[in-house]
């Protein structure tokens, strides 16, 4: 028999603390370094979607490739502990 792993719900608290981080993170009066936008970035993604999917862009494409390795990066991450790390993150820029 092999185990299955069900997904979790995430709890309505933390959605609403992740969509209210993703609002404030608009509203910032200091753009962040590039490496903390690419952190905010994949924690974003992995926290909304999960495990990053397709294709990694190509050598070209640098802003894309440098946005899907931080996501990429995060592989594994559950998603509720992706959402918290962004919330906790942003807060450290507020």
């Amino acid at each position: 028999m092999t185990a299955t792993t069900i997904p979790t719900a995430i709890s309505t608290e933390l959605q609403a603390a992740f969509d209210a981080a993703i609002a404030r993170s608009k509203t910032l009066t200091t753009r962040p370094d590039n490496t903390t936008l690419l952190r905010l970035y994949g924690l974003y993604k992995q926290g909304s979607v999960g495990d990053a999917t397709g294709e990694r862009p190509g050598l070209t494409d640098f802003v894309a490739r440098a946005k899907w390795d931080a996501w990429a990066a995060l592989r594994g991450t559950p998603r509720e502990q992706a959402m918290q790390a962004y919330i906790d993150t942003l807060q450290t820029l507020v």
